[in-house]
């Protein structure tokens, strides 16, 4: 290599590689503040280096090559500036969106694994009394009609436990997937929560629980499917009972405001802590001790899906749920666009 190459090599080293070096730490200051910002660092970077390397070379005098070099290098910081604004902006939003996706997964894996290890314990319990008893009167071990018979109402019981348990995780499963359809119509929502009210008021009197409801003297029409809704109402109407003491009480009511119909479930329960309230809606979720299911008479604990279907359910009426504390227990609020019609 001859000598002025040389020259030139280190003269142009002189002047851009300082411009290299602060552009680095200028990097290093803007990338955890703003992609857009980085990416506009790193197209000024090899711009201004070139610029300091051709004007060390030319012995900081205003050439005329120089000048039409500062003209180029002016025409492509134009040019390049703002798609790196905009290129930074996009991939900005999409590094947002990705993250987003995988917190979403990361959930919904644990809620996968959450939801096998309920279903998994909750299936073993009642299969394992099943069997005991199955045994004992295949085996002639209980002969006297009265245990026979309390056996057999029992095996009953847990059946119908298991069978709730496999509704409820197909119905899950459905909202997870995306494969629910409803069949949307005009529908009072007072006339669903005496539906829901007398379904549960056996097993409130049970629990030695009051239920009842409170409504308006006015239609409430809201755009939903009445199964869909019923299921709604019954969950959150079974959660309430489940979690409020003896002798305590249950309201439904419903109403109208701002443009939307709603409905509440309030108890006298314990209420729920607060550390909760975040994640009461996810699937197997079940809270702390402060707030355990109330054992009774024909209450079974539940699969721990109930409020997780209703919240999918109201999500795909376009409605919202939400649950907060009361000075006494807990209330949950279900609203939902009205009806046109």
């Amino acid at each position: 290599m001859d000598e002025p190459t040389l020259h030139l090599i280190l003269y142009t080293a002189a002047g851009s590689v300082p411009v290299v070096l602060f552009g680095a730490i200028l990097l290093h200051v803007v990338g955890n503040r703003s992609l857009t910002s980085s990416m506009v660092v790193l197209i000024l970077i090899p711009i201004l280096s070139a610029l300091a390397g051709m004007t060390v070379v030319s012995g900081l005098m205003f050439t005329t090559e120089l000048h039409r070099t500062l003209v180029v290098l002016a025409v492509v910081a134009t040019v390049t500036l703002p798609a790196a604004v905009l290129l930074g902006r996009q991939q900005a939003r999409k590094t947002v969106w990705e993250k987003q996706i995988r917190e979403q997964e990361r959930a919904a894996e644990r809620s996968r694994r959450e939801l096998v290890a309920w279903v998994s314990h909750d299936l073993r319990t009642p299969l394992a009394g099943i069997r005991a008893m199955a045994e004992a009167l295949s085996d002639g071990v209980v002969t006297d009609a009265a245990v026979v018979t309390r056996y057999a109402e029992q095996i009953g019981r847990e059946i119908h436990r298991l069978s709730g348990m496999v509704d409820d995780l197909f119905e899950m499963s459905k909202i997870n997937a995306g494969a629910l359809r409803l069949a949307l119509e005009p529908i009072d929502l007072r006339e669903v929560i005496d539906e829901v009210l007398a379904a549960n008021r056996p097993t409130a009197e049970r629990a030695t629980v009051s239920l009842r409801a409170e409504q308006p003297d006015f239609r409430v029409m809201v755009a939903a499917d009445d199964r869909a809704l019923g299921r709604v109402l019954t969950n959150l109407v079974s959660n309430a009972i489940a979690h409020t003491p003896p002798g305590g009480h249950i309201a439904i009511s419903a109403g109208v405001v701002d443009g939307q119909a709603w409905a509440r479930v309030d108890d006298s329960g314990p209420g729920i802590a607060e550390d909760d309230l975040a994640r009461i809606f996810e699937i197997a979720y079940r809270g702390t001790a402060v707030r355990s299911p109330v054992a009774g008479d024909g209450m079974p604990a539940g699969s721990g899906m109930g409020l997780a279907i209703a919240a999918g359910l109201v999500e795909a009426h376009d409605g919202d749920i939400t649950a907060k504390n009361r000075d006494r227990g807990c209330r949950f609020e279900v609203r939902l666009p009205l009806s046109e019609n």
